[in-house]
């Protein structure tokens, strides 16, 4: 007959291999993750341009994530559904694609308004040349312009951006839930996000042009502090897509809209873009609101 204690030490025992298990299935993930990206990485830094194939190239390294989520769930024997797939609340979905606009845009329009950067009339131009509407107004064209990137865009960004999310939040996040508190979460998992950044950053081309030690600072700061957001979305709403959505808004707005429009005045890109100041400053202040708000769930 097993004694008072005997009784207790089972239950521990199961809770510290489950644990284990958790900590083993996240490694062997990102390992994976390096690895498929890694492939991605070195055809990039090859090329010498992140624009190379077509960005055939960078999709997929965005789609490594995935690839490894998949892996993972098949190595462990869980199926793939388990991932938070579904989406009911479309709150999320609206917030997610809002916040993006509601942090850069403070930045380039205060380096707009400043002179620490310039309106791009030059890139207006030539973009209206390309859409065919030359003639146009620059101040009716630019409008236009951010109107249809900011919505078809989306398409191509997301059809991206959902590769990276389906392993960061829809696999990583929760599994990080079941062993750590939130800030751990997010915290963790936005280190990890960022290290899969730093082959392109460090020996390629993916940099507005700051000193590496500078990019690398501000991009790692940044992509931290939008972990916080993304992990409390995530797990605030129980499904990937949100966070799918708010990297892509992200991508779009950041990479396809604001930085495009915005002149380069020396200064400038010590503060736009994902390498400069400004996006770490607003981004931190968002990832503070964000967190004040009622915690999310912890995963069981």
């Amino acid at each position: 007959m097993s004694s008072p204690a005997d009784v207790a030490v089972v239950p521990e025992t199961a809770i510290g291999k489950a644990r284990a298990r958790v900590w083993k299935k996240i490694a062997v993930y990102y390992l994976l993750t390096l690895a498929f990206s890694g492939v991605f990485d070195a055809l990039v830094l090859n090329a010498r341009n992140m624009m190379a194939a077509n960005r055939l190239y960078v999709t997929g390294a965005m789609w490594s994530p995935a690839l490894a989520a998949f892996a993972t769930k098949k190595l462990f024997g869980e199926p793939i559904r388990d991932l938070p797939w579904s989406f009911s609340a479309s709150r999320f979905a609206w917030m997610a694609y809002f916040i993006p606009l509601a942090y850069a845009a403070p930045v380039y329009i205060l380096v707009w308004l400043t002179g620490l950067g310039g309106f791009n009339f030059d890139f207006a131009k030539k973009a209206a040349a390309d859409f065919g509407l030359q003639n146009w107004s620059v101040v009716v064209f630019v409008i236009l312009f951010v109107l249809i990137t900011a919505t078809l865009g989306m398409v191509g960004t997301l059809s991206r951006a959902v590769g990276e999310e389906i392993g960061w939040r829809g696999f990583l996040v929760p599994e990080l839930a079941k062993v750590v508190g939130f800030p751990g979460v997010a915290l963790i998992s936005g280190v990890m996000w960022a290290v899969y950044h730093y082959p392109a950053l460090i020996f390629g081309d993916y940099n507005a042009g700051t000193p590496v030690w500078y990019g690398l600072t501000c991009f790692t700061l940044m992509v931290v502090a939008t972990s916080f957001i993304m992990a409390w979305i995530t797990l605030r709403s129980n499904s990937l897509w949100p966070a799918a959505i708010l990297h892509a808004a992200h991508n779009l707005f950041i990479q396809a809209i604001f930085t495009p429009l915005t002149r380069d005045t020396g200064r400038t890109k010590y503060i736009i873009d994902e390498f400069g100041l400004g996006m770490v400053i607003t981004i931190t202040i968002a990832a503070i609101i964000i967190c004040r708000m009622p915690a999310p769930t912890r995963a069981t």
